[in-house]
């Protein structure tokens, strides 16, 4: 079977207000965070890749200047990460229609891989795919295309965890070990250690 024509949507427009700093431009391992969730993605061959940009953009888009991402503004990113998640697929709609799925991801998993994205990608079957940590299932998660136009009815700081949680949805569920530390608060850059 041929592999599925699969894009990701890295959501990296946050203004990290908690963290007191731009937590798409911590290193991690000697690359940013944002850098590395590219990386990944393209490790997983994951085409195109598009990153949303907002709260400061310009030094987020000088991080990923050497790589072959789609770099997307997201003015109304003050809204929250529904706005970006919209952008992003308004964006893939333009350029790369015909699609079989969308992986919507954050830039802030420290624990993420390339490995991980890659068996969310073999678990589709033209439904949800899901990483499941915590006791909870989260992102990155990958969404059938025809899905998108649920996404894009999202709004305010409500990102894809709503529709995952819906018990009408099926959804595929992938084990992923400590999903759950991210960086938002300025304690959590000990998981950059």
């Amino acid at each position: 079977m041929n592999r599925p024509n699969i894009a990701a949507v890295i959501l990296a427009a946050g203004a990290s207000r908690r963290l007191g700093q731009p937590k798409q431009l911590l290193q991690y391992k000697g690359e940013t965070l944002i850098a590395r969730a590219v990386r990944i993605a393209q490790e997983s061959n994951l085409e195109p890749i598009i990153a949303v940009l907002g709260a400061q953009s310009d030094a987020v888009r000088a991080a990923l200047a050497a790589s072959r991402t789609v770099i997307i503004e997201n003015d109304q990113w003050e809204e929250g990460i529904a706005s970006s998640m919209r952008v992003g697929l308004t964006a893939l709609e333009g350029i790369a229609p015909d699609l079989d799925g969308v992986l919507i991801m954050p830039c802030d998993q420290p624990r993420l891989t390339s490995e991980h994205l890659s068996r969310l990608v073999d678990g589709f079957a033209d439904t949800i795919v899901a990483s499941t940590y915590a006791g909870v299932r989260g992102v990155p998660a990958l969404f059938p295309w025809h899905a998108r136009s649920q996404l894009m009815q999202l709004s305010g700081d409500v990102g894809a965890r709503k529709l995952l949680a819906d018990p009408l949805k099926q959804v595929i569920d992938v084990p992923f070990e400590q999903g759950e530390l991210d960086i938002d608060v300025p304690e959590d850059l000990e998981h950059l250690r």
